[in-house]
C-alpha cells in the first residue's frame, strides 16, 4: 500500500476513532483510550509491519510515562487536600475575594497569570493541575475550574519548562540538517541565534491571538456556566462585561513575554510575562482599575447542572481555620520558588535530573526512557505539601486524612493515562517498521502537505496541535515536525524559520484538548469520566487559535496582499467583531 492519501487516511484512524468516542459518543475516556490503543497496535502491526517487540517496547515506554504523569497529578491532588485540611484553602479564598468577587476577574487572574507563570517554570501539564483545584477550592464548579485551567494552555506553552519545547522540541527536532545550518549560514546566524529568531516568530503570533484570549475565557466561563433562568447568547454576552480588564490582563502578560522573547531568548517569556502581569494586574484590580460594575457570579451550587460537579468537594472539607495570608500562600509560593530555582540553577538540574530511573534498550529495542523522581513537578508539589504540616500546624489525623483523600483519587485516573500514554508511543514509534513507511505521525503531515501545497502555512499550526493532541506535548510536537515543516516551507519557498514558528504555536495550542492533559485536570477535581464533555468546550479556542496562527503565519512569509493569509485574517477578524456585536446587542444592559 504505497498511496499516500490512503495512508493518511489509516493513520489518521486511531485519533479519529478516539476522538469519535470522547467528543462524539462522550465515552469516558478509561473506555476510549483501551479501544483506541487497541487500534493502533492493529495498525502498528498489520500495516505498518512493526514488529511485536517494539510494539511492547513502545507500550512500556508508555507505562513509564504514564507513572511520570499520574506523579504529577498526585502531587496537586495532596497539596489540595493538604491545605484544605489545614483550612489554609479558606484563607486563599478570602484573599482572592478581597481582590475582586467577580469569577471572571478571579478566573484571569489564576488561571491567565499565575497559569502562565506556572507553566513557565514547570510545563508538562503542571498549570492546569494547579489551576483547576486552586479554582475548585474558591467556589468554580469542577468542570468550569478544569476547562480554566486547559484553556490557558496555550499562549505560555511554547516557552513552558523554561523554554524546553524551544530549546528541545526545536533545536533537536532541527538537529542533524544541513539544510537547517545553510539557511542559518545565510541568515549570519549561528545556530542558537537561529533558534531564538523562531522563539520570537512564535512569541508575536502567540502575542497577537492571546490578547483575545482572556475575554475568550470569561465569555466561555459565563456562557457554559451561566444561571440556566437566561438565554444562552446573553450568558456567553456576559463575558463581555470584563472587556477593559480582560485586555489589560492580556496586555500585561503579553507585552513584557514578547520583550523577554527579543531581549533574553526561549527561556523566560512565560514565566516572566506571567510574573509580571500577575503582579500588575493584581495590584490594579486592588485599587478597582478596569474592573467590572457589577460582580458576577455563578447560580446557587443547588441549581448547578449534575454534570458541572466531581468527586471532590473541597467546600465540605476545607477547615475553617483563620490564618495569616502569607503563611496561607506559602506552600504555593514555595512551589513557584522550586520550580524556577530547580529549572534555572544548572548545577541543581544537573544534580536532579541525574537522579534517575534509566530504562535503556527496552526489550532489547532502541527505545529508552528515563523517570528522574525528585526533578519532576510531582516531587516539589509533594515538599510544598510536607512543608504545610509545619506551616499550618496539622495534626497526624488531618495528614493522614490527605494522602488518604489523594490516593483513592489517583486510583480512577490510571486506567486512562496507563492506555493514553502506551497509545502515544506506539503511534510515534511506528516509524522503526519492515514497511519502509514513515512513522504515522509523519505520514499524516507528508499527506497534508501534498494536499495544500503553496498554501502550507495556513496548515503548519494545524499539524503542530495535531501532534501536541496525539503525543500531549508541545516538546513532542515540535520534535516531530519542526524538520517537516522546515523542509516543506523550502520546497515552496517561503521563510522555513516562520513556518516553525508556526508549528510550535499550534503545538501549544494543541494542549487545550490533547486527552492526557484533560485526564490529568480533571483527576485533581474528581471529574473523571466527562473528558468528552470538557474536550467539546475547550477546542473552541484551540479552533480560534489555529484559524489565525495559520493566517498570520501566512501573513508574515508572504506579506500583506491580496493572498489567502490576508484574506483569512481580515474574515477572521470580521467573525470575531460580528460575534462580539451580537453577544453585545443581546445584552440586556451594561455590566462592566
Amino acid at each position: 500500500m504505497d498511496n499516500l492519501a490512503v495512508l493518511s487516511v489509516v493513520a489518521l484512524a486511531p485519533i479519529a476513532v478516539i476522538g469519535f468516542l470522547l467528543v462524539g459518543l462522550r465515552w469516558p475516556a478509561k473506555y476510549a483510550m483501551p479501544i483506541g490503543f487497541a487500534v493502533v497496535v492493529a495498525i502498528a502491526a498489520f500495516v505498518w509491519g512493526v514488529e511485536p517487540v517494539v510494539i511492547a517496547a513502545s507500550g512500556i515506554e508508555g507505562l513509564i510515562l504514564a507513572v511520570g504523569l499520574l506523579y504529577i497529578v498526585f502531587g496537586a491532588l495532596l497539596l489540595l487536600g493538604t491545605l484544605a485540611g489545614s483550612g489554609a484553602l479558606a484563607t486563599i479564598r478570602a484573599s482572592f475575594t478581597d481582590i475582586s468577587t467577580d469569577r471572571r476577574v478571579q478566573a484571569v487572574i489564576i488561571g491567565w497569570l499565575f497559569g502562565s507563570f506556572i507553566e513557565g517554570a514547570s510545563g508538562f501539564g503542571t498549570p492546569a493541575a494547579v489551576v483547576a483545584p486552586l479554582l475548585l477550592a474558591l467556589g468554580f464548579p469542577a468542570m468550569a475550574a478544569v476547562m480554566v485551567g486547559l484553556v490557558i494552555q496555550s499562549t505560555p506553552v511554547t516557552f513552558g519548562a523554561v523554554g524546553t519545547p524551544v530549546l528541545v522540541g526545536v533545536t533537536d527536532g532541527l538537529s542533524g540538517s544541513p539544510a537547517v545550518e545553510d539557511r542559518a549560514s545565510l541568515l549570519g546566524l549561528p545556530l542558537p541565534d537561529y533558534i531564538a529568531t523562531i522563539a520570537l516568530d512564535a512569541a508575536i503570533i502567540h502575542a497577537l491571538i492571546g490578547t483575545l484570549v482572556p475575554l475568550f475565557l470569561a465569555c466561555l466561563l459565563t456562557g457554559f456556566f451561566g444561571p440556566d433562568d437566561r438565554p444562552r447568547l446573553r450568558r456567553f454576552a456576559d463575558g463581555l462585561g470584563i472587556w477593559k480588564f480582560a485586555l489589560f490582563a492580556a496586555v500585561s502578560m503579553t507585552v513584557p513575554y514578547v520583550l523577554v522573547a527579543a531581549l533574553l531568548g526561549p527561556e523566560f517569556p512565560a514565566l516572566i510575562g506571567g510574573l509580571v502581569g500577575l503582579a500588575v494586574v493584581v495590584a490594579a484590580a486592588r485599587r478597582g482599575l478596569f474592573l467590572p460594575r457589577t460582580p458576577w457570579d455563578f447560580a446557587p451550587r443547588e441549581r448547578w447542572q449534575p454534570g458541572w460537579m466531581g468527586a471532590v468537594k473541597p467546600d465540605a472539607d476545607v477547615a475553617e481555620r483563620t490564618m495569616h495570608p502569607l503563611r496561607a500562600w506559602a506552600p504555593y509560593l514555595l512551589v513557584a520558588v522550586l520550580l524556577v530555582l530547580t529549572r534555572t540553577i544548572d548545577p541543581l538540574t544537573e544534580f536532579l535530573t541525574g537522579l534517575s530511573l534509566d530504562f535503556d534498550a527496552i526489550l532489547g529495542t532502541g527505545i529508552d526512557e528515563s523517570l528522574q523522581p525528585f526533578y519532576l513537578p510531582g516531587f516539589v508539589l509533594i515538599v510544598a505539601s510536607v512543608s504545610a504540616y509545619a506551616l499550618h500546624r496539622m495534626n497526624r489525623a488531618q495528614i493522614a486524612a490527605a494522602w488518604t483523600v489523594a490516593g483513592r483519587q489517583i486510583a480512577g485516573t490510571a486506567v486512562a493515562l496507563l492506555f493514553a500514554l502506551p497509545l502515544v508511543r506506539v503511534f510515534i514509534n511506528s516509524g522503526e517498521n519492515g514497511s519502509g513507511y514513515e512513522s504515522m505521525p509523519l505520514t499524516l503531515a507528508d499527506g497534508a502537505a501534498a494536499a495544500v501545497g503553496d498554501a502550507w502555512p495556513v496548515l503548519a499550526p494545524w499539524i503542530g496541535a495535531l501532534g501536541a493532541f496525539v503525543a500531549g506535548s508541545n516538546t513532542v510536537s515540535n520534535l516531530m515536525f519542526s524538520l517537516f515543516q522546515f523542509s516543506t516551507a523550502e520546497q515552496i519557498g517561503v521563510a522555513p524559520e516562520t513556518v516553525v514558528a508556526g508549528q510550535a504555536v499550534g503545538g501549544a495550542a494543541g494542549n487545550m484538548i490533547t486527552v492526557h492533559n484533560v485526564v490529568a485536570a480533571s483527576a485533581t477535581v474528581g471529574l473523571l469520566g466527562r473528558e468528552g464533555e470538557t474536550i467539546r468546550k475547550t477546542i473552541i479556542p484551540m479552533v480560534y487559535y489555529c484559524l489565525f496562527a495559520g493566517a498570520l503565519t501566512f501573513v508574515l512569509t508572504s506579506g500583506i496582499g491580496v493572498n489567502l493569509g490576508t484574506i483569512m485574517l481580515v474574515v477572521l477578524l470580521a467573525a470575531v467583531a460580528a460575534v462580539i456585536y451580537r453577544l453585545q446587542s443581546g445584552r440586556p444592559a451594561r455590566t462592566g
